[in-house]
C-alpha cells in the first residue's frame, strides 16, 4: 500500500505560504476597545420614532424607537469589519426595550478622514397607541434612549456614546377613504 504522506519540506512549505496568506490578507490583523472607540465619531445623527405596525380600524398604531448616523474614521488606520448594536430602553427604566445589531462597516475599508454609509437601526419593541394624536398630545409619553455599541476584528464591544430619541414621528396616517373633507352644499336653483 502506498503512502499519502507529504514530506516534511512540502508540509513546510504549506505551512510557510498558508501564514503568509493570512498575514497579507489582514485576517491577523485586530484593534482594541480603546483604538476603536478612538478611531470613531458618530456624525449625522438622526433620531425619531418609525411605524411598526398600523392599521385604522380598530384604530391602533405601533411606534418604535430609531436612530441613524454615520461613523467618520478620526484614526490613523482603515476601519473595516466594524459591528453595531444598538440597546434602546425607556428613560428611567433598566428593562430593554430591544436591540439591533448590524455589520455597520463591511467590504470597502473606510479610510482615515473618510465617512461610512448611513447606518439605521430600530428597536424590535416600541409603545403602542391609537393614532399619531394619542402619541403627540399624551404627557405620560416616555422618552426613549439608545446606547451605542461597536466592535471590530479582535476588540470587545465598546460603548461608543447614549443618545436621547427626539419625538419625532416618521409616519403620516392616510387620509380616510371615502371620506370628502369638506361638506357639499346645495346649489340653489
Amino acid at each position: 500500500m502506498k503512502s499519502l504522506a507529504l514530506p516534511a519540506a512540502s508540509a513546510g512549505l504549506i505551512l510557510i505560504l498558508s501564514a503568509s496568506m493570512l498575514w497579507t490578507t489582514g485576517c491577523t490583523d485586530s484593534i482594541s476597545g480603546d483604538e476603536l472607540r478612538a478611531s470613531v465619531e458618530l456624525t449625522d445623527i438622526n433620531t425619531r420614532w418609525e411605524k411598526k405596525y398600523y392599521q385604522p380600524w380598530p384604530p391602533k398604531l405601533t411606534l418604535v424607537p430609531a436612530i441613524s448616523f454615520k461613523i467618520k474614521n478620526v484614526g490613523e488606520k482603515p476601519l473595516q469589519y466594524v459591528y453595531v448594536n444598538g440597546i434602546f430602553r425607556l428613560q428611567d427604566e433598566n428593562k430593554s426595550m430591544g436591540d439591533n445589531f448590524v455589520a455597520g462597516i463591511r467590504g470597502e475599508p473606510v479610510l482615515p478622514g473618510d465617512t461610512s454609509e448611513t447606518i439605521s437601526l430600530q428597536s424590535f419593541h416600541g409603545v403602542e397607541g391609537n393614532n399619531l394624536a394619542h402619541f403627540r398630545n399624551n404627557p405620560a409619553w416616555k422618552t426613549a434612549i439608545v446606547k451605542i455599541f461597536l466592535k471590530s476584528k479582535g476588540s470587545q464591544y465598546v460603548e461608543i456614546s447614549e443618545f436621547e430619541i427626539s419625538k419625532d414621528i416618521n409616519f403620516t396616517e392616510p387620509e380616510p377613504v371615502g371620506m370628502d373633507p369638506q361638506p357639499k352644499t346645495k346649489k340653489k336653483d
